[in-house]
């Protein structure tokens, strides 16, 4: 194995800076699941710049220093604060915001959000079958961009007026009715944040023999409505 090692080690010393690379300054995050419907797609590839808001010391969450500030509507992977499971959902509230939610619509520090009709469909849940999605433009202050949801299914809709607290943020996903985001796991501190999710490196549709979307490929996350 020494031997091994010495013979290659230009081999082990790229796979070292390989992985120091990957967890401190980017990464590609594949999308497992429909909870960013109809923005993300079982079967995307993201793009994240782990520089976005923090340089970390590797393979942990020991922020040291900062280099930007979250925004609402940035589209961010963190650590889950229930359990450290890896997710990636939408910032739609930050510090200092007092949001509340009625009957799905977002309120934010006493402004409601605009929504509009974009257009409806059906999609598959495993434990449910097919089902009718309705899906909207939500605008907040300057900010916009496309949801889901799913009439039929019980979800979280309402939640009372908080806010949030220094360092913290609320996450959702976009398919709003089938999302574990902040009403289910809680705000989420600061120091558990991963990166900005950029845009689609690549995309295959794993329900289709795994085909490539390549429509999809180098599509950026924010300007799409």
């Amino acid at each position: 194995m020494t031997n091994w090692a010495r013979a290659n080690k230009g081999f082990l010393l790229f796979l070292m800076l390989f992985g120091i690379f990957r967890t401190a300054v980017a990464d590609w995050n594949p999308i497992p699941s429909a909870s960013m419907h109809p923005n993300l797609l079982e079967g995307d590839v993201v793009f994240v710049n782990r520089l976005a808001y923090n340089v970390k010391v590797p393979l942990t969450d020991i922020v040291l220093s900062k280099t930007g500030e979250p925004q609402r509507g940035d589209i961010v992977t963190f650590s889950s604060p229930m359990g450290g499971t890896r997710l990636i959902k939408r910032i739609v509230a930050l510090p200092g915001d007092r949001v509340e939610m009625r009957d799905e619509h977002l309120i934010i520090n006493g402004q409601a959000a605009d929504y509009a009709m974009l257009g409806s469909g059906s999609e598959t849940i495993a434990s449910a079958g097919k089902l009718a999605t309705v899906q909207l433009r939500e605008s907040i202050g300057a900010g916009q961009h496309r949801i889901q949801l799913l009439p039929e299914v019980r979800a979280k809709r309402d939640f009372a007026a908080l806010t949030v607290p220094p360092e913290q943020f609320m996450m959702l996903g976009d398919n709003r009715d089938n999302s574990q985001d902040s009403r289910y796991i809680g705000l989420v501190p600061r120091a558990l944040l991963i990166g900005r999710a950029e845009r689609i490196l690549a995309s295959a549709d794993i329900e289709g023999n795994w085909l490539p979307r390549t429509e999809r490929f180098g599509m950026s996350l924010y300007g799409q409505h």
